[in-house]
């Protein structure tokens, strides 16, 4: 079944780059790109050399782009793994510019993403590229675009934001963990093991990273070693050493450091968990 996007009539059409130095890469990329109801023109770029020259060059609709102030183009798809200058680089010198396109990341290896999101991307797609997993990309692109420009499309209800996903290679398959699924994590060291309904996932991400990254979307920091999913907790005890929490129906109880205790009490105060 082919996954659709429809655009309001209103919506004006993206001008995105794509860079790949994989011909067959790029043309399926491209391909995905120009189906999505949201994109007006594909630029496509074999290496970042190319992609830089194009937007430095004498394009009429870049050109006309520069002059209203909007960056050379809505948004960047860019392979990592590029001989010369790497994707990474590339995307450096973007994220340089002001204003600077979006960037979404397009990649055949998933523990890449964490330093692509330290870029600013906001997506990353494994290859091969699929189209629902481009017009998702493509569809978080215009949300960012909009949150810039205060825009938001009245014709789409709110955008549920638990649907980040979180790589895990697991026997040399890379696993995709939407972080909906995951009901706390643990720290340990410069990793961190996201506990799911299915089992736990050991990733190379700090917890202060997942902290930060993950704050809006309900996660709260309990104790040093320990992120859990807010609207889980079902109860708020004293135990032996201090506070401590229980999580969910599989009565999985963890403790609270002191100092969190009192924000963790607000917090569930303020979302009418606790009396």
């Amino acid at each position: 079944m082919r996954f659709t996007v429809s655009a309001p009539h209103d919506t004006p059409k993206l001008l995105v780059l794509a860079v790949d130095d994989e011909p067959h890469g790029l043309d399926q990329l491209k391909h995905c790109l120009e189906a999505n109801a949201y994109v007006g023109r594909v630029l496509p770029a074999v290496d970042a050399s190319e992609a830089l020259r194009l937007l430095g060059s004498d394009d009429d609709l870049i050109r006309a782009r520069k002059h209203r102030g909007l960056p050379p183009v809505d948004a960047v798809f860019a392979d990592i793994n590029m001989p010369g200058l790497s994707g990474m680089e590339m995307s450096r010198v973007f994220a340089s510019l002001n204003p600077a396109p979006v960037l979404v990341f397009v990649t055949g290896h998933a523990e890449e993403a964490v330093e692509a999101f330290d870029l600013g991307a906001v997506d990353y797609v494994l290859k091969p590229a699929r189209q629902e997993r481009i017009d998702k990309a493509v569809s978080r692109v215009v949300e960012k675009i909009e949150a810039a420009s205060g825009l938001r499309r009245p014709s789409e209800p709110e955008r549920d934001r638990d649907n980040e996903v979180i790589p895990v290679e697991l026997a040399g398959t890379t696993k995709l963990i939407p972080r909906s699924s995951v009901r706390w994590v643990e720290a340990q060291g410069d990793y961190a093991r996201l506990f799911t309904t299915e089992g736990s996932h050991l990733v190379r991400i700090p917890l202060a990273q997942l902290e930060e990254r993950w704050a809006k979307a309900g996660f709260v920091r309990i104790h040093r070693s320990f992120l859990v999913a807010l609207p889980l907790i079902t109860e708020l005890r004293m135990g032996q050493g201090g506070y401590q929490v229980v999580i969910g129906n599989e009565e999985k109880v963890l403790p609270v450091s002191r100092r969190h205790t009192r924000e963790l009490k607000d917090k569930l105060v303020g979302s009418s968990r606790l009396g």
